[in-house]
């Protein structure tokens, strides 16, 4: 009996050696065939919302995945936070992010800290059909460390419906943008005109404008533009929303699509969410108006970036020229609404969004770039506190401003 068990035993051990080395074989590749290689992951860095993460993931990023044999890993930073993770990991010794997409005023400390990449010797990848007043921001010292990505510039969303009933044409010039936010509050009771008064970044885009439209230079603040900017808006100020102190980059779009304001600027994604969403075909946009010096928009957005250390550099450059591929630039018009960084991506647009990017375009034609300095938080501070007592407490627009452009002078020192 043992000597019959021993031969059992044996026997059952001798088909399961043969099975594990059948099951090996079978994913192992034939003579003369190369083993599949595996795949590598590449660790991107942006600040997106749900709905644009979304589009990333289904139409974006599988391209570049199947083509390069690449996980794409994506990595929620937010602009503010960027500098001090990269700055940890740098520190460290160990750096986990590949590319990085970064909001276009938050660039200086990244290069002043040495966190990027120099990438001049990659300048030649850039499309000829990019927008030409993309290239300079990502420029430092006559040296390029960030690619052209998504320009941004906000458009003057307008009710036609509301300024068709009052006779009112979309302004052009400051007086008839005083015109309108006066006709709006005498024949309601109420302010419908809106600008982003939330003291933060969102109302800085809004006074680079208007003292820029005026001549003036905001890094100075106290200058004749400036005086100039700051006392029309102390004298609007009255006419305009009681939502304009709430109103940013998120809330304009919903008082917009509830008809509490009949005219105000954002970001290009709002036609999505107004129009599309929303269902108010009724809001238009233009391009804007200009001051008594010309026009003048904000250039805002995000550009491409390597940081120092990637461990997959190559790559890396690689998905940047992909960003700015025509094909993907057109899917992040169609699908987002996000302007593009070329002019040739415009082909997959939809009827009913054409009017709104020719919008787009004009705007994009008078923005300019605010400048990227390491004080831009006491900059940013001094513009909004100015508008803040001047427009809201009513205090004298030249003694203010020049309390707050020595803030600025200091800082620059």
């Amino acid at each position: 009996m043992k000597k019959a068990s021993k031969t059992l035993s044996f026997m059952l051990m001798t088909v399961l050696l043969l099975t594990m080395v059948v099951g090996c074989g079978s994913n192992a590749p034939a003579d003369g065939e190369p083993a599949a290689e595996e795949a590598k992951v590449l660790n991107v860095s942006m600040a997106l919302g749900e709905s644009e993460w979304e589009v990333m993931r289904r139409d974006v990023f599988p391209v570049f995945e199947e083509k390069h044999n690449v996980k794409i890993q994506a990595v929620q930073i937010e602009a503010a936070d960027l500098v001090t993770k990269l700055e940890a990991m740098n520190q460290a010794g160990k750096m986990e992010i590949d590319i990085i997409t970064q909001d276009n005023m938050q660039l200086a400390q990244l290069v002043d800290k040495g966190l990027v990449e120099d990438l001049s010797d990659f300048k030649d990848k850039i499309p000829s059909s990019i927008l030409p007043s993309l290239v300079p921001v990502g420029e430092f010292e006559g040296k390029l460390y960030f690619m052209p990505y998504r320009p941004n510039v906000e458009i003057n969303f307008y009710n036609e419906t509301k300024f068709q009933e009052y006779g009112l044409e979309i302004p052009k010039t400051w007086n008839d943008l005083m015109n309108v936010a006066k006709k709006f509050h005498e024949e309601e009771g109420i302010g419908r005109v809106a600008i982003k008064g939330t003291l933060d970044a969102c109302t800085t885009v809004h006074l680079f404008e208007f003292i820029r439209q005026a001549g003036g230079d905001p890094m100075i603040l106290n200058d004749e533009g400036s005086i100039k900017a700051y006392t029309f808006l102390q004298e609007i100020w009255p006419y305009l929303s009681p939502d304009t102190p709430r109103a940013n980059w998120n809330t304009m779009n919903k008082y917009l699509a509830t008809e509490s304001v009949y005219y105000g600027a954002n970001w290009p994604f709002g036609v999505n969410v107004i129009v599309q969403e929303g269902g108010k075909e009724e809001v238009k946009a233009h391009g804007g108006f200009s001051g008594p010096a010309r026009e003048s928009k904000v250039l805002g957005g995000e550009v491409i970036g390597i940081p120092v250390g990637s461990p997959n550099r190559d790559l890396a450059v690689e998905f940047t020229e992909f960003l700015m591929s025509k094909e993907t630039q057109e899917i992040l018009v169609s699908k987002l609404g996000w302007p593009a960084c070329r002019e040739d991506a415009y082909g997959q647009v939809e009827a009913w969004q054409k009017p709104y990017f020719e919008a787009v375009n004009e705007a994009l034609k008078s923005a300019e770039a605010r400048p990227n300095v390491v004080y831009w938080d006491t900059l940013d501070k001094a513009l909004n506190d100015a508008l803040r007592e001047i427009a809201m407490e009513g205090k004298d627009v030249k003694e203010t401003l020049d309390k707050h452009a020595q803030v600025i002078a200091d800082a620059k020192k």
